[in-house]
């Protein structure tokens, strides 16, 4: 009778372990693996400039995976199997996620711990993690509390560049800089984007001062965190902010000195509101007697989005040559032109995400679209024809210039730039760097860019089970220079890099250099 008892207890443990286990069989696994390989190496705009800057070849590295996820039999094995082949692309748009009637994560206690950590690039070939933050109850929690730029030297008894290397395998990320301060910024965050081995109930750093021994910190993760500094620094000594000029895309900054013919922006990203932000900003400079201003743009914590070339256009008095780009042409291609014309013919307005794509209504690319584009797949062509960028300013035959518009700045540009963003941030710099439109200081941008991506839910091929969504990059983004941008960000004119001694007053000395340099040059 005992085992009659303890087998009925059983049952619904047995019934939910087979519910949950949704990773198939080793020959379903294994005919998944040669599925994304195969439309990978069909559908993957690779950029040879990155693999050959992160020396790395990405379709090899995906093929080293396939003992493991063929092996990764659960629902946690296999999400993580398939995030790693596709972090082995080291591309930072493309990601996985889970999907309806697909693998299932397992429940976290997401948290984060009160401290924060940041790269120090004094050696560009050796950068290391700092504290660059700390929460405001830190002190609760924790024996001693760290100093800014105290040096990270393991994570739960891990040396850090062993850890890192771990990381690396599962992360999103198109430059060293890039994986490295996203890294620093997550290490303290418990989520799902790492498996759970990474985590345990506390985290345990150790630390080094920049004079001392080194010590241990046992830190609990917390719900909520009230940070000291915060990750973003938006003030400028000898600047006030307007604060009734309110746009999302980016802040107004005007001097406080009459003396001083210099405004500042703090930009956000080439958010939905940007042409209505630009427009607004020349309407306000041209009321307050400021178009012959010079500009100050920090960009260093900016995000992406669309339309940079229309502000450019107005922010500088040049004309330049757009980003471009193109399409990798492949079995996707038709039904990707088709799904976009559609979305154009129901709303009139091509959007990405909450950002309008066009500065026309969108003809210009649904002619390429229809056109060279699908002209270029009937022959077979690898890729299409490079146009302006989408066509988003530009038609397909134009020659990619864009002129000033009529009321634009006429003063000189700095423009400050750091690893932590990129996607449009990227064509942006290399908008601004490759013609010449201003003075560029900090580091380079994240470099990530390409057209568009192709997600696709992920189904076994041997049930038609859904497993994971998955990414492929489907077009180059062309700098105007004509290289690739994935992978690839321009330079700047003047590397400042950020160091555990100047984090807490890098922008100022920004400021500073900046303010400089507008000196010596003639208006």
């Amino acid at each position: 009778m005992k085992y009659i008892v303890v087998l009925l207890l059983l049952i619904p443990t047995l019934l939910l372990a087979q519910e949950t286990n949704n990773a198939g069989t080793k020959e379903d696994r294994e005919a998944l693996f040669d599925y994304i390989i195969e439309k990978t190496k069909i559908r993957e705009a690779w950029s040879p400039i990155k693999n050959e800057k992160l020396n790395f070849d990405p379709l090899a590295d995906m093929l080293a995976l396939k003992e493991e996820f063929i092996n990764a039999d659960t629902d946690e094995k296999l999400f993580y199997a398939i995030q790693k082949i596709s972090a082995a692309r080291r591309d930072k748009h493309l990601g996985v996620r889970p999907v309806d009637d697909g693998l299932v994560l397992p429940e976290i206690n997401r948290g984060t711990a009160p401290v924060r950590f940041f790269p120090d690039f004094s050696d560009k070939n050796k950068p290391f993690l700092f504290v660059s933050d700390l929460g405001k109850t830190i002190g609760e929690h924790a024996k001693r509390t760290p100093k800014i730029g105290d040096q990270l030297i393991s994570v739960n008894g891990e040396a850090i560049a062993d850890y890192l290397k771990r990381v690396r395998q599962y992360s999103r990320y198109s430059t060293n800089e890039n994986f490295i301060i996203r890294a620093g910024y997550d290490l303290t965050r418990k989520n799902n984007n790492l498996p759970p081995s990474f985590f345990k109930e506390d985290l345990t750093l150790t630390l080094k001062p920049k004079r001392g021994r080194t010590y241990t910190l046992i830190l609990p993760y917390l719900e909520d965190v009230s940070w000291q500094y915060g990750r973003v620094f938006d003030t400028y000594a000898g600047y006030e902010q307007v604060t009734d000029f309110e746009y999302e895309s980016f802040k107004l900054y005007k001097p406080t000195n009459a003396g001083n013919k210099t405004l500042v922006l703090w930009w956000y990203g080439f958010r939905g509101d940007l042409p209505e932000a630009t427009d607004a900003l020349i309407a306000w400079a041209e009321k307050n007697n400021a178009l012959d201003y010079d500009l100050i743009i920090d960009a260093i914590d900016s995000r992406g989005g669309s339309q940079g070339a229309y502000a450019l256009a107005r922010l500088s008095p040049k004309p330049f040559k757009t980003t471009g780009g193109n399409l990798k042409l492949s079995d996707i291609t038709y039904q990707f032109v088709s799904g976009y014309t559609n979305r154009y013919l129901s709303r009139k307005a091509l959007m990405d995400h909450d950002s309008r794509e066009t500065e026309d209504d969108g003809t210009w690319v649904i002619e390429w679209l229809n056109g060279p584009v699908l002209k270029g797949l009937a022959a077979n062509q690898a890729y299409s024809n490079n146009t302006p960028f989408k066509c988003a300013h530009l038609p397909y035959y134009s020659d990619w210039i864009m002129q000033p518009a009529e009321k634009h700045f006429t003063g000189n540009m700095v423009v400050f730039f750091g690893p932590w963003g990129g996607s449009h941030l990227t064509q942006f710099a290399a908008m601004i760097h490759d013609n010449n439109l201003g003075h560029t200081m900090g580091m380079p941008d994240g470099g990530y860019s390409n057209t568009w991506e192709w997600t696709e839910v992920l189904k076994f091929p041997t049930t038609g089970k859904p497993v994971t969504s998955f990414m492929w990059d489907m077009g180059h983004t062309i700098r105007p220079n004509g290289q690739i941008a994935e992978g690839n960000p321009a330079m700047v004119d003047e590397y400042i890099p950020v160091t555990c001694d100047n984090y807490l007053e890098y922008k100022a000395q920004l400021l500073q250099k900046a303010e400089a340099h507008l000196k010596k040059k003639p208006n």
